[in-house]
């Protein structure tokens, strides 16, 4: 045998007897210490990226499981650490109480202020994502974009980003102050009375623009039921001789990635919705399965607020040339995160993967910038769809060309002076 090769060999030795006289067997552990066990194995086996922040991951286990590890609250707090080494957002702990509430969220009800929060890119600030359409974050005037400083005198610097989203819900009835900043503006305190949220997916209306019947859906998130819901009402809107769709996205933050999928499928017959992309470089490809409802010309409105989900379907809209994208730039999320149970009824949302639209485009940070670039109007809920506002004219006008593909190249639209 070659030195170098005894040498490999030594070396390996070494490093096992270090780990195994430095680590107890796993029946050694305590519940706390296998908590923590289970929630790194987790991360290790799942998450996107395989340099987990250009870290030894399994040095970051030995060290956090040699702790004092005493109680619960000292485990999620080891995990919680655990997780801020990989300084990405989205992969985060989940407390009983949060993972229920998650769960309660995406199945079509909760009780809050409404608002769609996410981390801001290359800060730790708390930025909203979108308000929900009726809810009163929205009524209160409180934008895509905007930063939560505090809530009820707490700076959110000190918070997670579901810690933040729990303190926002509560009881139907009670208050919540939020200081909230827009862009550059000075911040300023909003008092929001929190109620139940009716998270009701889709709108649907039949209008009649210029003699010509259009179907207008609005999604509001991708909750489990949306798929179903907008289904039903494309074949209702048919049926009443919508002979063109509008799909109105904006301030859609997202939610259920296989509704998306869903969704997409309900416009496209053939092609690409989606390419996700593991820590691995595997590519796998979601396609159409000629299920279509219609064929019939599609706009889709857009805006800061289209996020996640919204995204997918955007994207696979466009590059299939299925669909005029009108509005502004998406939010540009492109990371997908899988729910993982941990043994005492917590949790883990964990980055698998990131997705690609049909045409290789990464919009993570970078967003989708619509066929149609028409400048945000300034309306309510009730405005939406009607003559005040500029973008559902710009895709009534678009319907009115015919034109159910998407321009080479995108096009600025003034809005009206």
């Amino acid at each position: 045998m070659r030195a170098s090769s005894w040498f490999g060999w030594i070396l390996s030795l070494q490093v096992a007897l270090f780990w195994c006289w430095g680590m107890p067997p796993a029946a050694a552990f305590t519940p706390e210490q296998q908590l923590v066990l289970q929630a790194w194995r987790t991360i290790n086996q799942a998450y996107y990226d395989d340099s987990f922040n250009h870290q030894n991951w399994w040095l970051t286990r030995d060290r956090t499981l040699k702790q004092q590890i005493p109680n619960e609250e000292a485990a999620y707090q080891a995990i919680t650490k655990m997780i801020a080494s990989l300084d990405e957002p989205f992969t985060r702990l989940l407390r009983p109480e949060q993972y229920r509430s998650l769960q309660v969220n995406t199945a079509g009800e909760l009780s809050g202020v409404g608002l769609q929060i996410g981390v801001k890119a290359g800060s730790k600030s708390i930025e909203v994502i979108a308000p929900i359409a009726g809810s009163p974050a929205a009524i209160a005037g409180i934008l895509p974009r905007d930063i939560i400083v505090e809530i009820d005198a707490t700076p959110t610097s000190e918070l997670t980003l579901d810690t933040a989203a729990v303190k926002m819900r509560g009881a139907t009835g009670t208050n919540v102050s939020l200081i909230v900043q827009t862009s550059d503006q000075s911040p300023r305190e909003v008092i929001l009375i929190r109620q139940k949220i009716e998270l009701n997916p889709v709108t649907a209306e039949l209008h009649t623009e210029n003699g010509r019947k259009i179907g207008y859906l609005r999604l509001a998130q991708f909750s489990a039921k949306a798929a179903q819901e907008l289904g039903e009402n494309i074949t209702k809107l048919k049926q009443q001789g919508a002979t063109s769709y509008i799909l109105d996205l904006r301030n859609n933050p997202g939610g259920l990635v296989q509704a998306g999928v869903e969704i997409a499928r309900q416009w496209l017959n053939e092609g690409t919705i989606v390419y996700t992309v593991d820590r691995r470089g595997s590519i796998d490809e979601i396609d159409a399965t000629g299920t279509a409802l219609t064929d019939a010309p599609l706009a889709v409105l857009v805006n800061e607020g289209t996020a996640s989900a919204s995204e997918i379907l955007a994207g696979a809209l466009q590059d299939n040339g299925r669909a005029t994208l009108i509005g502004t730039k998406t939010f540009g999320k492109g990371l997908i995160q899988s729910l993982f149970d941990l043994p005492n009824g917590s949790g883990l949302a964990v980055t698998v993967a990131k997705y690609e639209t049909p045409n290789h485009h990464d919009i993570h940070k970078l967003g989708i910038t619509p066929d149609r670039v028409v400048p945000n109007s300034e309306i309510t809920l009730e405005s939406a769809a009607t003559a005040e506002d500029t973008q559902y004219l710009a895709a009534v006008k678009e319907l009115g060309n015919n034109s159910s593909r998407s321009p080479r190249n995108p096009v600025a639209v003034p809005t009206a002076g």
